[in-house]
């Protein structure tokens, strides 16, 4: 962890619903300008470890379950040229479990979360903001294929939890976020145009 770059950094941020293509586009983005320009951070990583919800309902996200302070704070030392060990948070237990993988700067970093854009401290840390809007339709059907692809869960498990939490937390705490951001890009059809886009940006 004694690695240090004086180059100086540019922090991208994309945020949107869950479904919306986020995680897919920064992966995109990073593979596209290439290792050695590109750096992915997903902010979800910065959950809480313990934060008092229900089991499985963290996908009906509140932004005080994501630790911001903490992730000011290595972010800030990416910026500075420092690499950092993000948290690392299981998906099915929702606690913390280490650290996950070294993030070494680089002269784009690319920030991708949920509610990425609803902190006005997070925001201002951001050089460029993109929300990806997917109609609910799209984010639904992409969310019931990672969730029996990677969850194992049911799909009558997960539209009732789309159904009770996630489209309240959407139209809650995401969706007032779009006009937050400097660029908003439609994601309802195949993301490489996307991509396209947004490394031209």
């Amino acid at each position: 962890m004694n690695e240090r770059s004086d180059r100086p950094v540019l922090v991208v941020g994309i945020a949107g619903g869950i479904g919306s293509g986020k995680s897919t586009l920064a992966r995109t983005l990073v593979n596209t300008l290439g290792p050695a320009q590109a750096t992915r951070l997903p902010h979800d990583a910065y959950y809480r470890d313990g934060f008092p919800v229900p089991a499985g309902a963290r996908d009906g996200d509140i932004p005080d379950t994501i630790d911001q302070a903490l992730f000011l704070e290595q972010l800030a030392l990416l910026r500075a040229g420092r690499p950092i060990r993000p948290p690392h948070s299981s998906v099915l237990t929702e606690h913390r479990m280490g650290e996950a993988a070294v993030v070494t700067p680089r002269p784009i970093v690319i920030v991708e979360g949920l509610l990425l854009l609803w902190d006005p401290a997070v925001r201002a840390a951001l050089d460029l903001t993109i929300y990806l809007d997917a109609p609910e339709r799209v984010r639904l059907e992409r969310r019931l294929a990672r969730n029996s692809a990677e969850r194992g869960r049911t799909t009558d498990d997960a539209l009732t939890q789309f159904a009770v939490a996630i489209r309240h937390a959407h139209r809650t705490y995401v969706e007032p976020t779009r006009a937050m951001a400097d660029l908003v890009l439609s994601t309802g059809g195949r993301l490489e145009p996307i991509a396209e886009i947004a490394v031209a940006v």
